[in-house]
């Protein structure tokens, strides 16, 4: 058997051949145990306060019709979607502004605009957004044998979307919209001592931005120890922790979890995991974790695959974007980073979130399906072995 025969009989072992098919495959699963996580968490409070135990299931489902939507936009070619950057740009910083007239208030914050009976969140627009700006700067720099500067007219038009969500208040979103493209500048070809600079810069800022509001220091306080003020600012650390811990190896069982009673606030949104944990115990939790750790590495390798400086940021940026969600959100359910208020993409509840994380799914699997399209075209063009014809030499008497 030669080697040609080898790969071919191993392919047919896997699941999917290429790194867009598994980005697709492993999305799919998630979704699915988003949905049934969303509704074991949220049937309590949907029947307390819409009378209704399938309202967030049936919202669920309209959601996931307009994500589907966002994956066919997200699977446009990305040097298409590109040249709407700034258009995106001034959509979503209209939209953000919007929302300090028009704006819903949930829970003491307005971040939400009401539109056809449906919740939409500008600030989760401004994530993908923010990394189309910084891509095509860092792309069009490399392209041009320049090296990228901290100061530019692309990181401005970011910082503003991230100072509008801000002072919405809602700091764990706006240091995403923010943190990401800078990360995406650090990995790039600046100087040393410019990625140094915005290395300190970054830790200064972040410390400053958690102890400039009395509400966050008692979140750092309640970190370090949430069973002290476990009614208070510890509240919603010390119930995800009784949750996940009361799940064991194999759970409850699904829809048997106890903490969504109202118990553990947001159990259908930021603390979603937690549910799952508690239902589905450490098995449950350990699907999940390995899903999203195939979604990080088949994401790099989409950028590290993909022919041009954009494709490759692109990917890169928005790898960061799912994975570094669901790193935050992991974390601060076990109680490893203060609540930020992050949702878990795709198995925590939210309209627009699932939204954004469909169409960046679809911007990975356009990137990956190029990526393939033309290695496939590569190996064709390729002179094969049998095309070159061994020159025969005469034997010198």
């Amino acid at each position: 058997m030669d080697g040609t025969e080898a790969r071919d009989d191993a392919s047919q072992w896997r699941f999917w051949v290429s790194d867009y098919e598994a980005i697709l495959g492993v999305t799919i699963v998630l979704v699915v145990i988003g949905s049934l996580n969303i509704f074991s968490s949220s049937f309590v409070v949907a029947g307390t306060h819409y009378d209704d135990p399938y309202f967030f299931i049936r919202k669920q489902g309209i959601n996931l019709v307009v994500g589907l939507v966002c994956f066919l936009i997200g699977a446009i070619d990305y040097h298409k979607l590109v040249m709407c950057r700034k258009v995106a740009f001034g959509l979503v910083l209209a939209l953000l502004i919007a929302v300090y007239f028009a704006g819903v208030e949930v829970n003491g914050a307005q971040r939400w605009l009401s539109i056809g009976g449906f919740q939409l969140q500008p600030a989760e627009l401004a994530k993908p957004t923010a990394i189309f700006l910084e891509a095509y700067y860092i792309s069009w720099r490399v392209q041009h044998g320049m090296r990228c500067n901290l100061l530019h007219d692309e990181i401005y038009m970011i910082v503003a979307m991230a100072a509008l969500v801000q002072v919405e208040p809602d700091m764990g979103t706006a240091m995403i919209i923010l943190g990401i493209p800078l990360f995406m500048l650090f990995c790039s070809n600046m100087k040393k001592s410019t990625k140094m600079k915005l290395l300190l810069g970054g830790l200064a800022g972040g410390a400053i931005l958690c102890v400039a509001q009395p509400y966050r220091l008692q979140r750092v306080r309640a970190l370090l120890d949430p069973w002290m003020d476990a009614q208070g600012a510890g509240y919603q650390s010390v119930q995800s922790l009784q949750a996940i811990g009361s799940g064991g190896l194999f759970g409850m069982g699904m829809g048997a979890g106890i903490s969504k009673y109202h118990y553990l606030p947001e159990a259908h949104t930021d603390f979603a995991f937690s549910v799952w944990c508690q239902e589905m115990g450490f098995i449950g939790a350990f699907v999940v974790l390995v899903l999203f750790v195939m979604l990080a590495y088949h994401g790099v390798r989409i950028s590290a695959r993909a022919k041009d400086a954009l494709g490759q940021m692109l990917a890169f940026g928005m790898t960061m974007l799912l994975v570094g969600q669901a790193a935050i959100n992991l974390l601060m359910i076990s109680g490893c980073l203060p609540v930020v208020g992050v949702p878990l993409p795709f198995i925590s509840y939210g309209g627009t979130s699932l939204f954004v994380s469909m169409f960046v799914v679809g911007v990975l699997f356009n990137i990956g399906l190029r990526n393939a399209k033309e290695a496939k075209a590569e190996k064709s063009a390729r002179p094969k072995a049998q095309d070159f014809v061994r020159p025969r030499l005469r034997r010198v008497k």
